[in-house]
């Protein structure tokens, strides 16, 4: 799931309502016993109740005893959240989770309405947290964060032991209000304040290339529910300015809701063709095939060229693999994510909800692209210092100073071109020098010292200048024009 938006969930049938009494409630514990005579007496009368059902017995037996005889007084709640949570980690499933009420909450928002956050869709893998991609124009995006990403502390937290969704409310919060990141990229770790911000509810955004005016640049960010009645919209104005091809760009793309997903690529296929297949786990295969029930009969058939990148995901992948193997359109860009599961969404009467892998969906041609990601056409990126370590701004660097951060704006000023002379985290001379002239262009203070004001300007001209460099962008244009 993410930080602030839901991986792929299934949409198929009818979401079912639980009374969580249904649920089967399970916990391993160790019971430290004082004296024999306790034990005989709770032996006796664990024994009893085990006999009443061998399913459910020894289940609502650990249950019951660390309610009654646990030495000190614990929350039933605590007790119920324990058991439930515990029941769906020994499935080793990161996309399949118990979600509390608030947990619940916060992912409905993503999918139906805005949310206040910082933007960047995040999975569990192993204990750590980590980001499948920043979401365009978020704070997370705007910031630096990237795909890979771990994140290791929230406002001083450590996340160890913390499910995703105790870590996605902590990133969470009021508008305007700040968190403080500690990331880990690669071998480097960095700190990263990012304020609060509603996230844009719009999940499409188009306009011509700037030198190609017949080319159409269709950016998706998410699937939400209104993703694919955007795209429709998004295309009719495009093709009135004079767009006679297009770009999709899935990159940095989580994923969403499968319908939408279905409904975007049924518009860009012939009748007929194959979608996507979602295998159960009894091996029967659903073909789901483009057709009007999906697109209500409008159809993109002009030339379509897709980005992606190690950020597309789950649903931004179905879209790609549809394009590609059943209307044969190149795919521009990195390797995919590599998210071949489908989740649905059973919520109870307490309003909490139980998150749970349903199936595997597989390409048009049966491929599972799970952990594997899709491969591009045409391979091309975004300049290497796109994937550099962010500077920690609460620091000033000057002269003699040796770090991981000093390492990241000797490298960040050699991208733009000041040429600092090493890059192996010393602050010498001639880093100061670089330091200087930066800060002359920019009409800084120009003592050759890093301080917060010198470092943001640096980062905010690599993140410009990362922009002005992409090679994916330059390449699907040129294929699409």
């Amino acid at each position: 799931m993410k930080e602030e938006k839901k991986q792929t969930k299934s949409s198929s049938g009818k979401k079912r309502s639980f009374s969580l009494t249904t649920l089967i409630i399970t916990a391993i514990v160790a019971i430290l016993l004082g004296g024999s005579s306790v034990f005989v007496v709770m032996n006796s009368r664990l024994q009893a109740a085990e006999q009443t059902s061998e399913s459910m017995g020894k289940i609502n037996t650990v249950y019951k005893a660390l309610d009654k005889y646990y030495y000190k007084n614990i929350s039933k709640k605590k007790l119920e959240n324990g058991a439930l949570n515990g029941m769906v980690d020994v499935l080793n499933d990161q996309f399949s989770e118990y979600m509390t009420k608030s947990e619940t909450q916060s992912l409905n928002e993503t999918i139906s309405s805005s949310f206040t956050g910082i933007g960047a869709e995040v999975r569990k893998t192993g204990e750590q947290i980590q980001i499948v991609s920043p979401i365009s124009g978020t704070p997370a995006q705007k910031g630096g964060l990237k795909a890979k990403d771990i994140i290791l502390k929230i406002d001083g937290k450590s996340l160890n032991g913390y499910s995703l969704n105790k870590a996605v409310s902590l990133i969470r919060g009021k508008k305007g209000s700040s968190v403080k990141l500690l990331i880990k990229r690669g071998s480097t770790t960095f700190e990263k304040t990012f304020k609060r911000d509603t996230i844009p509810v719009k999940t499409v955004n188009g306009k011509l290339d700037d030198d190609n005016k017949k080319v159409g640049y269709i950016q998706v960010t998410t699937f939400s529910e209104k993703t694919a009645q955007e795209m429709k919209k998004t295309i009719k104005q495009l093709r009135k300015k004079g767009a006679k091809s297009f770009v999709i760009d899935m990159r940095n793309n989580p994923g969403g809701l499968m319908d939408q997903a279905l409904k975007l690529s049924s518009m860009f296929l012939k009748d007929g063709k194959t979608i996507m297949q979602v295998q159960q786990r009894d091996g029967k295969k659903e073909v789901y095939k483009a057709g009007k029930k999906y697109d209500d009969g409008f159809k993109v058939h002009e030339k379509t060229v897709v980005m992606i990148n190690g950020g597309s995901a789950s649903a931004a992948e179905i879209f790609a693999a549809a394009l590609k193997q059943s209307a044969n359109d190149q795919l521009v860009g990195t390797k995919s994510f590599g998210k071949g599961t489908v989740q649905n969404a059973m919520p109870f009467n307490d309003k909490t909800e139980l998150k749970l892998t349903v199936a595997k969906w597989l390409t048009p041609d049966g491929s599972w692209i799970h952990e594997k990601g899709i491969k591009p056409s045409i391979k091309a990126d975004y300049p290497s210092v796109a994937y550099q370590a962010a500077i920690d701004n609460k620091k000033s660097y000057q002269e003699d100073d040796v770090s991981k951060n000093v390492k990241s704006l000797q490298i960040f000023l050699k991208a733009l071109g000041y040429k600092p002379g090493r890059t192996d985290g010393y602050y010498d001379s001639g880093t100061k020098n670089a330091v200087k002239k930066f800060q002359q262009t920019k009409h800084l203070n120009a003592n050759g010292i890093a301080d917060k004001k010198t470092i943001d300007s640096i980062q905010e001209s690599v993140s410009q200048f990362i922009i002005d460099s992409d090679k994916a962008y330059d390449n699907a244009i040129k294929v699409a024009n």
